[in-house]
């Protein structure tokens, strides 16, 4: 079904990828060997080390799972093939914050892409779920957390 899938863009995959990997080929075995060796040091039940091992080991495990859930639920979308001249998911967008006379710049990301100090705003976030559908030149109102924000859209790309 489709209303299941998460958008995501190329970018966003490849770093859940990697940090599939990395946990896969560097942080289980890492933390089997610190329970393995914890569990040799005697008596679990005042074992700190044994208790804080296992419960990296959970963390780990749980990470793991949520990854693979997350890859098989991503729609993967390649934002160089999007020809649009209204905003959607994987814009690049530059704005003109109306009260502080300044430009600013976001680019529509996956969930879990998002990063606010590299511009990169998740899909469901306010600023973005305003701008979808926008055009260059259409004024943007956010309801953000702290108030209403005044946008005016000075152009829109895909890279």
């Amino acid at each position: 079904m489709a209303a299941d899938k998460v958008p995501m863009t190329i970018l966003g995959k490849k770093m859940l990828e990697d940090e599939l990997r990395n946990l896969l080929s560097v942080e289980r075995p890492t933390i089997v060997k610190a329970i393995e060796v914890a569990r040799a040091n005697g008596d679990l039940s005042e074992n700190a080390d044994y208790s804080a091992a296992k419960e990296r080991q959970s963390f780990i495990e749980g990470r793991i799972q949520e990854i693979n859930a997350k890859i098989a639920m991503a729609q993967v979308i390649d934002t160089k093939a999007i020809k649009s001249e209204k905003i959607v998911f994987g814009a690049n967008v530059k704005l003109l914050d109306m009260e502080k006379d300044e430009k600013v710049a976001y680019q529509i990301v996956g969930v879990d892409e998002a990063d606010l100090k590299l511009g990169k705003v998740g899909i469901t976030s306010p600023i973005a779920r305003a701008l979808i559908g926008k055009s260059v030149g259409d004024e943007v109102i956010v309801n953000a957390p702290k108030g209403k924000l005044s946008y005016e859209v000075i152009e829109i790309s895909y890279a």
